[in-house]
């Protein structure tokens, strides 16, 4: 069985004139995960050697961003393999360009500002075109309180309903932003709070101020156009700012995240006035390229030291964990994120991955059998594997769609159901099918008739669902006990209800339920005795555990608790056994709901003139579309959850920690 890669610690001695070299070379190198521990007077004392680096690395990655957001360049997907720490002529080339940049930016925003304050001068004028009553006259009428000004044009119909009886309001504007309000000076106090309430400003009119002259409007306009074109100049000249430097710019950027990410990595580092101290943890088997290498660009200043992770003081007394990674081909990785959503395997045990990548596509493969939904898939599947289709982080999935699209597809032919239609595939079950026998169609007709062998395959289906069940369990108790026999915790790989003594009642009790079964026997005697006993040391564990893990008291509750504990932990073994392996029928009524979704199409199909019609065809294509992404998002979860409670539940009692090495990388804000 696979096991999480082997670990070490590397300790590194490093000159303070190699440090960043040292830095950069692990940064690139990818595999390197810096110790959790830090040391207070090693990082107050390396962030004074390097803070005034970080100030100006940290400066030029900033502007450098954001001049990125400006131009619109994205910064996704960049390649750091290749970077180096920034130097003098990098600084001196990203200054020029910030500067450049800096220009070009304080003109596009003036553009666009001027153009806001044309166009809001024009809005505010056109308010007052039709105004052409001296408004001083109406102002000093006896009977009416007038009032001009602004307001959201969303709060217009809300401020007109609000003075319905006292008052009326009259829009200006086309948009409403401007009004004028008219009521009785008895109601002028009420009419004011009214106004504010809804977030009135009112403008000053100068006095006998009868409307706007045709040719101020005019020129207004004229201006609003010139300013508009200015802007559109302004935004041509960005795009080309930013076609013509995008390389640059894009270079600088990851040069500068290298630099900033150094100094970040220097200011946690333990540190004397010469000499740096660099510890972390690195795959076993990459040791060796790492002292070679570290001599190498250090010309042989660097002093190397591995350590065994059962030679860490910390790793022996529990403070820390070991990182866990795990080592995978292509198919099998795009499952680990499967197996780190729920945790992450102890380290130096059995690496289940593997098993997850197989059960996932077989289950899945069960529970959603069509032929041509299945391409689907698989054509989905390699148009991500050749980035034909972008959909970011989750294009190294893209074998999961593949795999599941095989099985799928396979599961089809069986049931002789391409995109929900049931005579495409009958050539080929009949030709199969006469192999071995009588030829029928389809090979396996999992839609309930009154055929009685219909009925006997359907329940065929279940009993090779529940099978599969058996098989996963199985694979997740012997894991569970493997584990804790590499971990020395041979209690708990002995007693209990996922140790030897569960799994072999419950191995026990499958077996005899096969025998009765197949071979018509009863029990006997020997029956009684072994099921009795190992589910004794299944459920009554606690003493036997302590016992042989050398812990005292043997009942830590009392005797009378352990009893009451344990005549509960009887009931949990017997229905959790019998709940893990029963919840494995729902792949077969996935499978059967699946054909049965398959047959409504088909039928409406028919209904709307056959698949020859437009209305057939149309049906078709919505049905199988709709079938394709609701179900298939459906049968995912069940998968998972079949995997999460009935697998992983078996052995992940305890979890560690993820192998994540430092990778030099630009954030995206």
């Amino acid at each position: 069985m696979a096991k999480t890669a082997e670990m070490r610690l590397i300790e590194l001695m490093v000159l303070k004139q190699d440090i960043t070299s040292v830095i950069e070379y692990i940064g690139k190198k990818g595999s390197f995960q810096f110790q959790s521990k830090m040391n207070s007077e090693g990082e107050k004392s390396s962030k004074k050697n390097s803070e005034k680096i970080l100030n100006i690395d940290e400066k030029f990655y900033t502007s450098l961003k954001n001049m990125c957001g400006f131009l619109n360049i994205s910064l996704e997907n960049l390649d750091m393999s290749e970077v180096k720490a920034p130097d003098d002529e990098d600084k001196n080339r990203a200054s020029q360009l910030i500067s450049a940049f800096t220009d070009l930016q304080e003109r596009c925003e003036k553009a666009s500002a001027d153009l806001a304050k044309i166009q809001d001068t024009q809005k505010e004028t056109l308010a007052f075109a039709n105004l052409k009553v001296s408004y001083s006259e109406l102002e000093h009428l006896s009977f009416l309180s007038l009032r001009i000004g602004r307001i959201d044009p969303a709060s217009f119909d809300s401020l007109k309903s609000s003075l319905e009886g006292n008052g009326v309001v009259v829009a200006l504007g086309d948009d409403k932003s401007f009004v004028l309000t008219a009521t009785s000076k008895k109601n002028r106090s009420d009419v004011d709070a009214q106004l504010k309430s809804l977030g009135f400003t009112e403008v000053a009119v100068p006095e006998n101020f009868t409307g706007v002259p045709e040719n101020v409007l005019e020129g207004l306009e004229k201006q609003k156009r010139d300013a508009e074109d200015f802007v559109e100049e302004m935004k041509i000249q960005r795009e080309n700012f930013a076609e013509s430097h995008k390389d640059l710019i894009l270079k600088l950027v990851k040069i500068f995240a290298v630099g900033v990410q150094i100094s970040d990595v220097v200011n946690g580092l333990e540190s004397t006035e010469l000499v740096y101290r660099v510890k972390g943890w690195v795959p076993e088997k990459e040791c060796q390229n790492y002292v070679s290498e570290l001599d190498t660009i250090t010309e042989g200043r660097c002093a190397v030291r591995l350590y065994n992770p059962l030679e860490v003081p910390d790793v022996i007394s529990g403070k820390e964990k070991v990182p866990v990674k795990l080592t995978h081909g292509r198919f099998v990785k795009s499952y680990e994120r499967m197996i780190f959503s729920y945790g992450s395997p102890m380290y130096g045990t059995i690496d289940p991955t593997p098993f997850v990548a197989i059960f996932f596509t077989l289950l899945f493969g069960i529970m959603f059998g069509d032929l041509g939904q299945g391409l689907v898939f698989v054509l989905v599947g390699l148009l991500m594997a050749f980035k034909v289709i972008k959909v970011g982080g989750w294009n190294k999935f893209s074998p999961i769609f593949i795999a599941i699209g095989i099985t799928s597809s396979i599961m089809g032919l069986l049931t002789g159901e391409v995109f929900s239609n049931e005579t495409l595939l009958e050539p080929f079950s009949e030709w199969v099918t006469g192999l071995f026998g009588t030829p029928h169609a389809p090979i396996l007709k999992m839609m309930p008739s009154s055929d009685p062998s219909s009925i006997k395959v359907m329940f065929g289906v279940f009993g090779v669902a529940v099978g599969v069940g058996f098989v996963i369990n199985t694979i997740g108790l012997i894991i569970n006990i493997v584990n804790n026999f590499i971990l020395k915790r041979y209690a708990e790989a002995l007693f209990g209800k996922n140790g030897l003594s569960g799994a072999l009642f419950f191995w026990y009790v499958v077996a005899l339920i096969i025998r009765i079964v197949v071979f018509s026997t009863g029990f006997f005697w020997f029956d009684w005795v072994i099921i009795g006993v190992t589910l004794f040391f299944a459920a009554f564990a606690e003493p036997f555990e302590n016992l042989v893990a050398g812990h005292r008291p043997l009942f830590e509750n009392g005797i009378g608790t352990y009893i009451i504990s344990s005549i509960v932990e009887i009931i949990e073994v017997v229905s959790g056994y019998l709940s893990n392996t029963v919840s494995f029928i729902r792949v077969g009524a996935f499978a059967l709901s699946h054909a049965v979704l398959d047959y409504v199409i088909l039928i409406l199909t028919e209904m709307c003139g056959g698949p020859g019609s437009i209305g057939g065809i149309f049906v078709l294509i919505i049905g199988n579309a709709v079938i394709i992404v609701l179900e298939g998002m459906i049968v995912a979860i069940q998968v998972i959850r079949l995997q999460y409670y009935e697998f992983f539940s078996k052995f992940f009692h305890e979890t560690g920690k993820e192998f994540k090495p430092f990778k030099f990388n630009v954030e995206i804000n």
